[in-house]
């Protein structure tokens, strides 16, 4: 498989060497510094993008994949509120698009049991629920993507919250699912759903040990897009 990496920060990099461990070859590394220099041509020699980038240059980074009819794979947050534009485009030009918030096997496996548990909550309207993400300093984001994932599942799941609010010091509305983001030294990933009532709690959380989980993920997303287009999740890899 020949790779392009769009953004070569420390994911980009770890990825790198997961690639070069599993015999596969990286054709082109694209980073701030020579963006504007790379051709067309370049990225066309690659079977399969991953893009872990920036917010404010990802969806530039899809539709230049879309363009030259390379799928990418993208696990940058922090843009979804264009993901109708970014779909359409990728329609538009039958591209092919991977997309998750969180590439790690196991965030994904919690994922799944977080919807199954907020609908079986959904009955019990007498638990409060809270949810809580803890990563490190550097993450722009927050919530983070992730959380937001988890977000959607309880409340696609669950008739007792219109939405999700990040709690920033703002008020939180009774109809508001909040969420608590905390940056803290290095700490690659946690997120925790806690049902809360008078008299118990119920909780499920995810930890992190490293980035190692995320990177092996988006390799075998990006396995799995070669010479797909579409649109494709996490589900769609482990089909749940």
């Amino acid at each position: 498989m020949k790779v392009a990496l769009l953004g070569y920060g420390k994911m980009g990099q770890m990825i790198a060497g997961i690639l070069e461990e599993q015999g596969h070859e990286v054709v082109l590394k694209v980073d701030i510094d020579n963006r504007d220099i790379v051709t067309n041509e370049e990225l066309k020699m690659a079977d399969v993008a991953i893009e872990f980038s920036m917010p404010k240059v990802a969806v530039e980074n899809y539709k230049w994949c879309f363009d030259c009819g390379v799928p990418v794979v993208s696990g940058t947050t922090g843009w979804l509120e264009r993901w109708d534009e970014v779909i359409n485009y990728c329609n538009e030009k039958q591209g092919g698009f991977f997309y998750a918030s969180n590439y790690s096997i196991g965030v994904n496996i919690f994922f799944h049991l977080n919807k199954v548990l907020a609908k079986v909550m959904s009955n019990f309207k007498e638990y409060g629920i809270t949810l809580d993400e803890t990563h490190h300093v550097h993450k722009l984001d927050a919530p983070s993507g992730t959380a937001i994932t988890i977000a959607e599942g309880i409340l696609e799941n669950h008739d007792g919250y219109a939405k999700w609010a990040l709690n920033d010091g703002k008020e939180i509305l009774e109809s508001e699912l909040p969420i608590t983001a905390h940056r803290i030294g290095e700490v690659p990933g946690i997120h925790k759903v806690t049902y809360k009532s008078g008299v118990d709690e119920i909780s499920i959380e995810h930890s992190a040990y490293s980035r190692e989980g995320f990177a092996k993920g988006a390799v075998a997303a990006a396995q799995f897009m070669v010479g797909k287009s579409g649109v494709f999740s996490m589900d769609d890899l482990l089909k749940f």
